[in-house]
């Protein structure tokens, strides 16, 4: 166990090094999240001014979402170099491998939810520290979890690039669109209100709301709680079996 911790920590570090190098890289990767701010949120309705209380938190798990899931393209590009063979000869542990590229996704989402609630605060939003510090638990273990699936999904599609790409985009708005995120559903059919059930991330981002604005103790909280370390744990399960079997 503790070379399994100190390889984890080996490459946890070697996966952060580049980017605390070039935090510019997280800085571009506001713009997505940023223009969806400035674009939707005058089209919610705010008639008691609460709009940015409920967009802001889904942004920040959307922020996520889109970073955590695209992660499998740098072992894909450590594939094609060889970098990844080399690693793979080494004495480390090949569940570090996984897990500690996936706990390096935290700091990243961290800086993010940070620059969201930075820019938003003179717009009027505003958020219980608390609760926010709780959310940002439950979305590191989301992150860690959606990041181990797209390093999985990478491995199994090293030998076709367009096959992690196609997967990827394919599921990436589905998952965002039923968690209600940019508009919610709970007016919508039947059948989508189904399928949004069905979608751990609604959860997520029901507690994400829940907590920003200090309902704690809220049924919303558990429930995200519950999804994301059912994420994390199927995540990391499936990533570390996939990852001792590359080769």
């Amino acid at each position: 166990m503790t070379t399994l911790i100190t390889d984890t920590r080996t490459v946890f570090s070697r996966e952060l090094r580049p980017t605390l190098r070039d935090p510019f890289t997280i800085i571009f990767s506001m713009v997505q999240p940023l223009v969806f701010l400035a674009l939707f949120t005058p089209l919610l309705p705010d008639d008691d001014g609460t709009a940015l209380q409920w967009f802001v938190p889904g942004i920040i798990v959307m922020s996520c979402l889109f970073a955590s899931s695209m992660t499998g393209s740098n072992l894909l590009f450590e594939i094609q170099t060889g970098s990844h063979e080399r690693m793979l000869v080494t004495p480390l542990r090949r569940p570090a491998l996984l897990i500690g590229r996936a706990l390096k996704e935290i700091v990243p989402m961290f800086a993010q939810a940070a620059l969201i609630v930075t820019v938003c605060l003179p717009f009027g939003f505003r958020f219980n520290l608390m609760g926010a510090l709780l959310g940002l638990i439950i979305l590191a273990a989301f992150c860690i979890g959606l990041g181990a699936l797209s390093y999985t999904l990478a491995l199994a599609s090293k030998n076709q690039e367009w096959l992690f790409w196609t997967v990827q985009q394919t599921l990436i708005f589905p998952l965002l669109l039923l968690a209600g995120v940019l508009l919610p559903i709970d007016n919508g059919p039947g059948w989508l209100r189904a399928l949004a059930k069905a979608n751990p991330l609604s959860y997520v981002v029901d507690a994400e709301r829940a907590l920003f604005n200090g309902d704690i103790w809220s049924s919303a909280t558990l429930g995200g709680l519950l999804a994301a370390a059912v994420v994390a744990a199927l995540g990391l399960g499936v990533g570390v079996r996939a990852m001792r079997r590359s080769d």
